[in-house]
């Protein structure tokens, strides 16, 4: 088989014809979540923003190279994921235009949650009251956690906030959903009884009456959330995306105010917990970040769900070599070889200095499929994780209509796609 490296602005990886329930779009929240107003105003259920904090830095992501390193879990490569250094005037134009245009996505029953900490909590607070209104604000969500580093000139600061706002009064909110029942009981000052069904509860009385407890009942979360853990170095979650959120905290923000089949939009997705959250919990999902390697992470978390991807393949002087053979009813891609573009970008550290990344290493995921009308959907696809750190090197895709084309994701995060000229 020859190939040739093709212009594709859009990638649909289902296996069946129609359009996808889920979306990925690359660019910046400010800018695109305007232009799809036009296709989902009044249509998401929950908006999830974990924007960036303005702390300053530069944030980076940790890519493990081949099978042994996702073995081992110790990654050789940090990329530059994304630059948070703009100026607070900037930093709060840009928020304001993607609050604004959030609240137009949103349904007229929608919240919104925004996930910010100390440094531009405030301003935020003021901008969603001026854009919500101050009668839709609800909670303020205080997430504490234990994680490393202290101070000896303040407290050490051990906490994020999530503001939680309504689109108007009449919103869905079931905080049920997110009940629990806490291990061991009740333990408190309340008096301790046992029932005629052996059920253990508590009473006190207070006003000239007698409330009752029992330990059993489930129990509703309030608004400091100390029970989610902050992500751990070896947490099995882990993607190596800085700033990674984790699942349990976007599994409780989604449960509460979604039903399976509602729409979540996640304009600042990141590593993809919250569309990783929305999928599992039966929801559709539409993400957003101005981050190649975001996507790239989100879309190997997100792997076995149907998906639409809006964003044109690199042209890039890449090198890739694969075969094509054909069986009884379907195609058999065999993946050869992968060289990385001989420009590495200036951020892309090796670790150690002098690492030489060869070979089929160098491919992070990778799909087949086919060219309809140049949209590029993906029938079969492959990815490097934790329970699959050795990508098969032969999919198979049946023999349909469409230009036989593979997709190919490297450690740098580069997309490319080729297209086979069959006889």
């Amino acid at each position: 088989m020859t190939v040739h490296l093709a212009q594709i602005d859009r990638e649909i990886r289902r296996a069946e014809e129609g359009i996808p329930q889920n979306e990925f779009h690359l660019g910046d929240a400010a800018n695109v979540a305007g232009r799809l107003r036009e296709s989902y105003e009044g249509k998401v259920n929950l908006v999830y923003l974990d924007p960036p904090f303005l702390t300053g830095k530069t944030f980076e992501a940790r890519v493990r190279v081949g099978a042994k390193e996702w073995k081992s879990g110790r990654g050789s490569l940090t990329l530059s994921a994304y630059h948070d250094s703009l100026t607070r005037e900037a930093y709060l134009e840009k928020m304001r235009a993607v609050l604004v245009n959030a609240r137009a996505l949103m349904a007229s029953d929608a919240l919104i949650f925004v996930h910010i900490d100390w440094r531009m909590h405030p301003y935020l607070r003021l901008l969603m009251d001026e854009i919500f209104g101050e009668s839709n604000f609800r909670n303020e969500i205080i997430w504490a956690y234990q994680s490393g580093g202290s101070a000896r000139r303040y407290f050490p600061r051990k906490h994020d906030v999530i503001l939680m706002y309504s689109k108007t009064k009449d919103y869905d909110f079931h905080i049920q959903d997110v009940a629990e029942v806490v291990p061991g009981g009740r333990e408190n000052h309340m008096k301790r009884h046992v029932d005629a069904d052996g059920r253990v509860y508590r009473s006190i009385r207070s006003g000239g009456r007698v409330y009752t407890y029992y330990d059993d009942d489930p129990v509703y979360p309030g608004d400091v959330w100390a029970d989610v853990s902050h992500l751990q170095q070896k947490d099995p979650q882990r993607t190596g995306y800085d700033t990674q959120k984790p699942r349990a905290l976007l599994d409780r923000i989604i449960r509460c105010c979604t039903r399976p089949g509602d729409l979540v939009a996640d304009l600042c997705c990141g590593s993809g917990t919250a569309l990783l959250s929305a999928s599992e919990n039966g929801c559709r999902y539409l993400g957003l970040d101005l981050s190649r390697h975001a996507i790239s992470v989100s879309r190997k978390r997100l792997m076995d769900s149907a998906l639409d991807i809006r964003l044109p393949f690199d042209q890039c002087p890449a090198g890739f070599k694969a075969e094509i053979m054909t069986g009884l009813g379907y195609y058999a891609v065999r993946l050869l070889d992968y060289t990385l573009p001989e420009e590495i970008p200036q951020d892309a550290l090796r670790q150690p200095a002098g690492l030489q990344i060869t070979g089929l290493d160098t491919v992070d995921q990778w799909s087949v499929g086919f060219l309809r009308d140049g949209i590029f959907h993906a029938y079969a696809s492959a990815a490097r994780r934790k329970q699959t750190p050795a990508l098969p090197e032969t999919l198979e895709l049946p023999l349909l209509r469409g230009t036989v084309a593979v997709s190919v994701v490297d450690v740098l995060g580069n997309r490319t796609l080729w297209a086979a000229d069959l006889p």
